[in-house]
């Protein structure tokens, strides 16, 4: 679920920083950049882990800033796919389920991933129609579900009014197989 990537980066360290010692003024800049942040095929950046080399320090025309070569390592959130997570289920519609870790909200369970003789209910809860018994997926329950793809879609050029926000990371899961699902159907 986390790992470390190393990038390198050439930093331009604005002047208002360079008062401070280097490596907290590089770190603070890095963690403006970086932080909360999706790279493409990377993940969400958790945090700076260190700072493996700085080189440079150059002054271009016309700048004032110092630029740095960095090259550094971050924690991120990149599930494999295959993995199981457990996350709260926030919301239901007719093209499934949305999950959230909590620190990370793109999380969309499809109607063709559910356990296989799902339903919606007239309150717009999906219910497993299972052989015990009907099996409601209630909000803000505990899920169990499986990573199967994780998408990192273009940058839209523009956006209707009316489209959802913009999420440069998805995660799709499956919630049917064995153990997968809501916690509370497994609890006894």
């Amino acid at each position: 679920m986390f790992c470390l990537s190393l990038i390198e980066h050439n930093l331009p360290l604005p002047p208002h920083l360079l008062n401070r010692p280097l490596l907290d003024a590089i770190k603070e800049e890095l963690e403006r950049l970086f932080l909360d942040k999706v790279l493409s095929n990377l993940g969400l950046c958790i945090s700076i882990y260190d700072i493996r080399a700085i080189e440079g320090g150059f002054v271009f025309p016309g700048d004032g800033s110092s630029t740095y070569k960095v090259v550094f390592r971050l924690i991120m959130f990149r599930p494999y796919v295959g993995e199981i997570l457990c996350g709260k289920l926030k919301a239901s519609d007719a093209n499934g389920l949305h999950l959230s870790l909590g620190f990370f909200d793109d999380i969309k369970v499809p109607v063709h991933l559910l356990p296989h003789k799902s339903r919606m209910g007239d309150d717009g809860i999906w219910i497993w129609e299972h052989e015990c018994g009907d099996l409601p997926m209630d909000l803000d329950e505990e899920v169990h579900f499986r990573v199967t793809k994780i998408n990192y879609p273009p940058i839209p050029v523009e956006q209707d009014a009316n489209a959802s926000p913009f999420s440069p990371m998805e995660i799709i899961g499956e919630i049917y197989g064995d153990g997968l699902g809501l916690l509370s159907w497994w609890a006894d």
